[in-house]
C-alpha cells in the first residue's frame, strides 16, 4: 500500500516572535482547511554569554528550523520600541538573523505589527497574552493552552499571516511543487 501522505503537499508558515533571550517559533501547515500546528517552542540563549555567541546559537537554531521544515513563508512580528532600548536592540539583532536566513533561501517574508497580530487572532489590537494564548489554542484545536507565551505569540504571527495572505506568493510557490 502506498503512503498517501507523501502525495500531500505541505505548505509551512514559520512564525517568529523575535528575541535574543527568548525567541518564539511556530510552524503551521497551512494546507488543511484549518491550519495545523506542526512545531512550536522557544529558542533560548543564556544572557550570561556574550552577544556574538548568543547570536551564533540563534543562527544555528534558525538554520535548523529552515532545514527541517522548509517553510514557504516567514511571518515575523515587526519590532516595536516602547521603553527599553536595550531590549529593542537585541530583538532587532534576532530579527535580522532570521530575516537574512529567509532571504538567503529565497523565502517570502511578511512582517506584522503587534497590533495587527492581536487584531487578527483575538479581534482586539490590545489583547493581553492570555487572550492570545486562548485564541491560538482555539484556532489550532490544541488540547492545552500553548506555553510559554512566546511560542503562542509566534503561532499568532503565523495565524495573522494566514488571515492576511491566505494565498501568498510563497504559499502558491509551495503548492505548485
Amino acid at each position: 500500500m502506498a503512503d498517501r501522505s507523501a502525495s500531500v503537499v505541505q505548505v509551512f508558515v514559520l512564525g517568529i516572535d523575535p528575541g535574543l533571550s527568548r525567541c518564539g517559533y511556530s510552524v503551521l501547515d497551512s494546507r488543511p482547511r484549518k491550519p495545523r500546528a506542526v512545531a512550536m517552542g522557544v529558542l533560548r540563549t543564556d544572557p550570561a554569554h556574550p552577544v556574538p555567541k548568543r547570536l551564533a546559537e540563534l543562527q544555528a537554531e534558525f538554520r535548523g528550523l529552515f532545514d527541517e521544515f522548509e517553510p514557504s513563508v516567514l511571518a515575523i512580528e515587526r519590532l516595536f520600541v516602547q521603553h527599553n532600548l536595550r531590549t529593542a536592540i537585541s530583538v532587532g539583532q534576532a530579527s535580522g538573523l532570521v530575516l537574512a536566513e529567509a532571504a538567503s533561501r529565497g523565502i517570502s517574508v511578511a512582517e506584522y505589527s503587534p497590533n495587527q497580530v492581536k487584531g487578527a487572532v483575538a479581534g482586539d489590537g490590545r489583547a493581553d497574552k492570555r487572550a492570545i494564548q486562548e485564541m491560538v489554542q482555539t484556532m489550532l484545536g490544541l488540547s492545552e493552552l500553548p506555553k510559554p507565551a512566546d511560542a503562542a505569540d509566534a503561532a499568532a504571527v503565523a495565524l495573522c499571516h494566514l488571515s492576511h495572505e491566505p494565498l501568498s506568493a510563497g504559499a502558491r510557490r509551495g503548492a505548485a511543487v
